[in-house]
């Protein structure tokens, strides 16, 4: 699952509002620079970065992770790791912030972005529908305490669990999800993925129905255009767990995703970690 989020995250990250152009074609060949990001190819940004930061949260502490253990795990990711991809003003502020209890006492947790939905994925692994809606409503209150914020976390929390767990095929898929977070799932998206939470998880789900491989449904959610890179990163984190879609994404992207010490071999040591716990022992 992290390996197919950062892979989503970086090939994204390319075209995020910025549309495909005949030098930085969609079709999966390599990496794209981004025509005025600093962001190198294959390199991972926020999207990646904060799903790690709660994986690890989870390996640690389970569903019994608080606010503040979160919190504690979004600091040190970046504070360890800084790098490019957060919106300006966040990115000052977590350089700027000294530990857990200092994001905490001066973030505005007032935002209706794709935050707290675009990090949501490895709640998925959660053993029941309750812990993974009360954990991704934690997790999400953090930094996006409202309810657009809030339901888009849960919805991507649960489309993954849903894969995950094997509860139905991926054709119930969103009456499932509109059984418990209400959102009309099935609607589908059209036009550019905005930055809203609710926009950019629709528009995933909307992706995810319409195929049935990895490489397919990256290309197709970069075809949205607008915030693609988090529409690519929950997509596929949620993807790689369903048994319908064929894990078939290019040789050429899985070899590019940068190998620094929290690159490739860093995410898949932790996937392997955070999948333990979707099993009866781990969970």
């Amino acid at each position: 699952m992290l390996v197919e989020i950062a892979i989503g995250d970086a090939y994204g990250a390319g075209f995020e509002y910025a549309k495909p152009s005949p030098d930085r074609p969609n079709d999966l060949s390599r990496y794209s620079k981004h025509p005025r990001h600093g962001i190198a190819p294959g390199a991972y940004t926020d999207d990646a970065q904060m799903s790690l930061a709660v994986a690890e949260a989870l390996i640690d502490h389970g569903a019994d992770a608080t606010t503040l253990q979160f919190t504690e795990k979004f600091v040190l990711a970046f504070k360890r790791d800084p790098r490019e991809g957060y919106a300006g003003r966040f990115w000052e502020f977590l350089q700027s912030v000294s530990d857990a209890a200092d994001f905490a006492a001066r973030i505005r947790p007032d935002s209706e972005k794709s935050g707290a939905a675009m990090r949501a994925c490895p709640i998925g692994v959660l053993s029941d529908v309750p812990s993974v809606l009360q954990v991704a409503e934690r997790q999400a209150r953090i930094t996006h305490a409202t309810d657009g914020g809030v339901r888009s976390a849960q919805a991507v929390a649960l489309a993954t669990h849903y894969f995950l767990h094997r509860l139905g095929g991926k054709a119930g898929l969103p009456a499932f999800l509109d059984a418990h977070i209400a959102g009309d799932w099935g609607r589908p998206h059209a036009g550019k993925a905005g930055a809203e939470g609710m926009t950019a998880v629709r528009a995933a789900i909307t992706a995810i129905m319409a195929e049935r491989s990895l490489s397919a449904l990256l290309r197709r959610c970069v075809d949205f255009t607008g915030d693609v890179d988090t529409v690519a990163a929950v997509a596929l984190g949620a993807a790689s767990c369903s048994v319908e879609f064929a894990a078939d994404l290019p040789e050429v992207l899985i070899a590019g995703l940068e190998r620094g010490p929290w690159g490739m071999h860093y995410l898949r040591a932790q996937d392997a970690r955070l999948m333990a716990l979707a099993s009866p022992k781990g969970g």
